[in-house]
Parts: C-alpha cells; sequence; structure tokens
C-alpha cells in the first residue's frame, strides 16, 4: 500500500507526533494552514469518511475526544479551533486516507471556502 498516513501511522515515516494510542495517531501538518494544525488520523485505513460503518462509531467518537485532549493539553481550549473533514476531490480530500484537521492559534472565518 502506497498510503502516506499509513506509512506514518506504522512508523515508516516520521512525523511529529502530539498524540498516539492504539486506535490514532495525530501529529503537526507539514503544511500548516493555520498556526496549529494538527492531523487526526484513525490507524485503521479507511479512504474517505463513505467507508465508515456502524461498527466504527466509537472510533469516530475517540477522535473527537482525542481533539478535545489535544486542545486542552496545548491549551487553545479557551480561545477556540475548528475540526474539519474533507471527502472526496470536490470536498478538498488530497490524501485519501481518512483524517482530521484540528486547526488552532487564529480567528476561523466563515464560510470557510
Amino acid at each position: 500500500m502506497s498510503c502516506i498516513f499509513c506509512k506514518i501511522a506504522k512508523g515508516e515515516i516520521t512525523s511529529q507526533k502530539v498524540y498516539e494510542d492504539e486506535h490514532v495517531l495525530a501529529f503537526h501538518d507539514i503544511a500548516p494552514q493555520a498556526p496549529i494544525h494538527i492531523l487526526i488520523i484513525p490507524k485503521k485505513h479507511y479512504a474517505t469518511i463513505l467507508e465508515l460503518e456502524e461498527k466504527d462509531k466509537d472510533l469516530i467518537g475517540h477522535i473527537f475526544m482525542v481533539a478535545n485532549k489535544i486542545a486542552r493539553d496545548m491549551q487553545f481550549h479557551e480561545q477556540g479551533f475548528r475540526v474539519v473533514v474533507n471527502c472526496n476531490r470536490n470536498g478538498g480530500q488530497t490524501v485519501f486516507h481518512l483524517h482530521f484537521h484540528l486547526f488552532a492559534g487564529r480567528l476561523m472565518h466563515w464560510p470557510p471556502g
């Protein structure tokens, strides 16, 4: 498999880790779009959010709890942050391994794009 995020999750490619457990990995994006830009990925490969099934709902809840923990640990929870998931090309997805963008460190605008 040539998925870059699978390689990062397996430790084959180094990353600047923020959080890791048996199910997910969070690391700094190499091309940040905000002062704080962290990617949270499931270690299991899902190309898009459309591959999720009912049995995966605990994983998705866990990912949001990880985002919560990161925000608190890095102390940007009170200022605010944004969690974004892109799906397929027109949705802005460029890496086809499900991932959640955690943005913080500046005022977020609406609409985003």
